[in-house]
């Protein structure tokens, strides 16, 4: 990325936390029209040239709205995100505004849908009787 006339338009985010995750989601534009994809394979030269591996386009509304938010996500963290500069290194990102930690975030999130999950009320709640 940051290579003027080949990938200045690219940024390459890498996050290394408690949780070791493998999401391989793409946006890319075209004519100003966004494409998402998922993947199998990250973009090293070992998945590109040697293996066979999967990048499918993302057309569900829901889906995509969704990975649009992980990406956002993401891209927000200034907590454990580092970025890759054009000379291979990487530096952290900038830690302006509030602390925000992707993993935390996605963490409290799956916590809260968990939470609502067992409120519905097409729930199984097993019968105890009364102890009478």
């Amino acid at each position: 990325p940051g290579i003027k006339g080949l990938s200045e338009n690219i940024q390459v985010t890498s996050i290394i936390d408690r949780f070791l995750e493998h999401a391989r989601i793409y946006c890319f534009r075209q004519g100003g029209r966004k494409l998402l994809f998922i993947s199998s394979a990250d973009m090293m030269n070992r998945n590109l040239s040697k293996r066979v591996e999967l990048l499918v386009p993302v057309e569900d509304g829901r889906a995509r709205k969704r990975l649009l938010q992980i990406l956002e996500t993401s891209f927000a963290d200034n907590a454990r995100a580092r970025l890759l500069q054009a000379d291979g290194a990487y530096i952290p990102a900038p830690a302006a505004g509030k602390r925000q930690r992707s993993q935390e975030i996605f963490a409290k999130e799956a916590a809260k849908r968990q939470r609502a999950l067992n409120q519905a009320p097409d729930v199984l709640i097993p019968h105890r009787p009364s102890a009478s």
